[in-house]
């Protein structure tokens, strides 16, 4: 099995409704994701997938979310609070359909700060 990993970023601010502490205050992040793709084969030219093209699938999932504040987006607005938990399960599911053929889309990991993260997966 062979494990591809790219790294995007955002910046982005939130504030956790109903959180009892400094959260629940509007305040912001320089938020860092990382997605892994898996598959066991290889193309023609030795790529499980083109660095490219995850690249592309990660940062066009990360541009609705830079330089705003995410509780004004959805599912957010709707009432779903802009944890790192939920935005990794959220970039997770529109990621996934752009990571297609025979490798596929194994956790996204989301770094609120550089020793604070929540990796999802469908595991």
């Amino acid at each position: 099995m062979y494990t591809l990993k790219v790294e995007g970023a955002f910046e982005a601010a939130h504030q956790i409704k109903g959180y009892p502490g400094k959260c629940a205050r509007l305040h912001g992040h320089n938020w860092v994701v990382e997605a892994v793709i898996a598959g066991k084969e290889l193309d023609d030219l030795g790529m499980l997938i083109d660095f490219k093209d995850v690249k592309k699938a990660l940062n066009t999932v990360l541009d609705r979310f830079d330089h705003r504040f995410l509780n004004e987006l959805k599912p957010f607005s709707d009432g779903v609070n802009p944890t790192a938990e939920n935005l990794s399960r959220i970039i997770y599911g529109e990621m996934k359909p752009a990571i297609d053929g025979k490798a596929h889309l194994k956790a996204v990991t989301v770094f609120e700060s550089p020793k604070s993260s929540v990796t999802y997966t469908e595991d």
